[in-house]
C-alpha cells in the first residue's frame, strides 16, 4: 500500500506549468490535468495519498480532489493491467456487435468486466461512448483506438499485445 506520493523532478516542473495556465485564485481548475499527471507517473492509477498531495499542492480540500477522481472514469483508483481495454457498450457499438467483442475478451483473457489478469497485463472495463460511432464496435486500449472489430480481430489484437511482452 502506498503511504506517500510526490511528483518526480520532471513532473513537478510540468505540474507548476499546468497550474500557471489558470488565473490567480482559480488554480483548483488544474485538478484534472494534475490527476492525469499523477496517473502517468504512478503505473496508470491514482492512490489516495496522491490525491491528498494534489489537494495540498492546489491548497484545496482533499474531498474536492476525491470527488473529481471518482466522477470521471478516466481516473483509475486501483492498480490496473499494463493494457487497459475499454469496451464501448453504447447503442451504436451494441448494434454493431460489441457483445461479441466482450465475449472474445473474456474468453481470451479469462477475466470478466472490471477484472485484471493475474499477470497484471490486461484489465477489462466497459465505458460509455468512445465517440467513434461510425466505425463501431470500438475499444480503446490505453491511448489507441481499435475500430470495426469482430471477435477474431479482438483476439488478434490481444495476442499481438501479449506477444510484445
Amino acid at each position: 500500500m502506498d503511504t506517500t506520493f510526490k511528483f518526480s523532478d520532471d513532473n513537478i516542473i510540468k505540474a507548476h506549468e499546468i497550474i500557471k495556465k489558470y488565473p490567480k485564485g482559480k488554480e483548483r481548475s488544474a485538478v484534472m490535468p494534475l490527476l492525469y499527471l499523477v496517473q502517468e507517473q504512478h503505473e496508470n492509477w491514482i492512490p489516495t495519498t496522491a490525491m491528498d498531495y494534489v489537494a495540498e499542492m492546489l491548497n484545496i480540500p482533499p474531498m474536492y480532489v476525491y470527488e473529481v477522481a471518482n466522477f470521471y472514469t478516466m481516473y483509475n483508483k486501483k492498480p490496473i493491467g499494463k493494457y487497459l481495454i475499454q469496451i464501448c457498450r453504447t447503442t451504436p457499438c451494441w448494434l454493431c456487435g460489441c457483445n461479441d467483442v466482450v465475449k472474445a475478451c473474456k474468453k481470451e483473457l479469462g477475466i470478466g468486466i472490471g477484472e485484471t489478469t493475474k499477470d497484471m497485463m490486461f484489465s477489462l472495463v466497459e465505458v460509455e461512448c468512445l465517440g467513434a460511432c461510425t466505425v463501431a464496435p470500438v475499444v480503446q486500449i490505453n491511448d489507441d483506438y481499435y475500430e470495426n472489430l469482430s471477435e477474431e480481430k479482438m483476439v488478434e489484437i490481444i495476442r499481438s499485445l501479449r506477444d510484445q511482452n
